[in-house]
């Protein structure tokens, strides 16, 4: 992609610590992903809860950074947020100039979705969330959508982080659901979304 494109448009992965953020970035990016992933320390375990992933053994300090070309005239900008609580305060500047956002949620812990939902909907900032498929129990749209207390408008899909075409699916339904709300608005609150 050279530098034509006329229309370039930010989208911002958010959730909790771990629950694949970097990889959703990695697997939908056309470029190597700049990533900004640090080995996780035992002096990191005193800060971070890395009681439900175990596994875990590098964490995002700053962001990821993908890129997808949409035509010669649009790109979109892809940022992965850190999870971690300490790290949450680079969101704000992550939120500035972002056409919308992605919440990947893990269903084992929904609890650590609150925070990016409260941070999304106090910055007015349109978003979708994505429930990332680790296996375990499966529970449905209606029982994730009660314990997240979503607005019946907010759209809920399932999605597997490592799948480039689930991914993009995301997406797409991001950018629908901006659209939506586009063209239900006068062209004068055009501004407040983008």
């Amino acid at each position: 992609m050279g530098a034509q494109a006329d229309n370039g448009l930010k989208i911002v992965i958010v959730g909790g610590f771990g629950v694949g953020k970097t990889t959703l970035v990695r697997s939908v990016s056309e470029i190597r992903p700049l990533s900004t992933e640090e080995t996780m320390t035992q002096a990191g375990e005193s800060v971070d809860d890395v009681s439900a992933v175990r596994a875990k053994s590098a964490t995002t300090v700053a962001f990821d950074f993908g890129r997808i070309t949409l035509d010669a005239r649009n790109v979109l900008y892809v940022f992965g947020a850190p999870g971690q609580e300490r790290f949450w305060f680079l969101w704000d500047r992550l939120f500035s100039g972002a056409l919308g956002a992605v919440v990947l949620v893990d269903t084992r812990r929904i609890d650590d979705s609150w925070y990016a939902i409260d941070r999304l909907e106090q910055q007015g900032i349109p978003f979708v969330v994505a429930c990332n498929d680790f296996g375990g129990p499966h529970h449905t749209p209606a029982e994730v959508r009660a314990a997240l207390d979503l607005d019946p408008y907010v759209p809920l899909i399932d999605c597997d982080a490592r799948s480039r075409e689930s991914v993009k699916n995301v997406l797409i339904e991001l950018v629908e659901h901006v659209r939506r709300l586009l063209e239900s608005r006068s062209p004068a609150s055009w501004k407040e979304l983008v």
